[in-house]
């Protein structure tokens, strides 16, 4: 259930025996599609690094992550059609062009790599936190500058909403990268939330 505002969020608990460490975004996202297609529950994950991580304050010690330091948390999973290719991602969605002229950004995170991008975002709200925008190059200049403490935004080139799903239709396909892995290029994007699809660890 996804958390209410006001209520606690995580519980000590250690990494239980089956669970499966991962070091970065791209990893979580790998097992979760292995797992699946294999029609497997997805094994409860321990996260060392990422920006799933960080968002949940993992320091990413491995030993931690087996003792009873450890805190669990229940997150939400991005799933995506890609032109009708069905994908998941753990963190982030971009699609973009080369220096970032045109972007659609899904936050299941708040952070993407050394930008603090999804503000009020969180892993276990429910939603997405969707940008969209068409920026010159002194507007690209001046969010950059901005953007690494998360005071990028409101801007009025750039489009924002909270939502568990959203079509977005572009009038060119753009390269696409889930959790920094490139899935090619896509014009048509069918993002959508599931609730408390994974179990992690920090």
């Amino acid at each position: 259930m996804p958390i209410s505002k006001g209520s606690s969020y995580g519980e000590p608990s250690a990494l239980p025996a089956d669970g499966v460490i991962v070091r970065s975004d791209a990893e979580a996202r790998a097992v979760v599609e292995r797992t699946r297609q294999e029609g497997r529950p997805v094994p409860p994950l321990g996260l060392l690094g990422g920006d799933l991580c960080r968002t949940l304050g993992g320091p990413g010690d491995e030993a931690r992550l087996w003792s009873a330091e450890a805190v669990r948390f229940s997150v939400d999973l991005g799933e995506v059609l890609l032109d009708g290719r069905l994908r998941v991602f753990v963190a982030h969605l971009v699609a973009r062009t080369r220096g970032w002229g045109r972007f659609v950004v899904a936050m299941n995170a708040q952070f993407l790599g050394p930008w603090l991008l999804g503000v009020r975002g969180h892993p276990n709200d429910g939603l997405l936190d969707v940008y969209q925008g068409r920026l010159s190059v002194s507007d690209r200049l001046k969010v950059r500058a901005r953007v690494g403490h998360g005071a990028h935004l409101p801007h009025p080139a750039i489009k924002e909403r909270r939502t568990a799903a959203a079509q977005v239709d572009l009038d060119r396909p753009l390269p696409v990268y889930l959790d920094g892995d490139d899935e090619g290029e896509a014009r048509n994007l069918s993002l959508r939330v599931e609730p408390d699809a994974l179990t992690v660890y920090v």
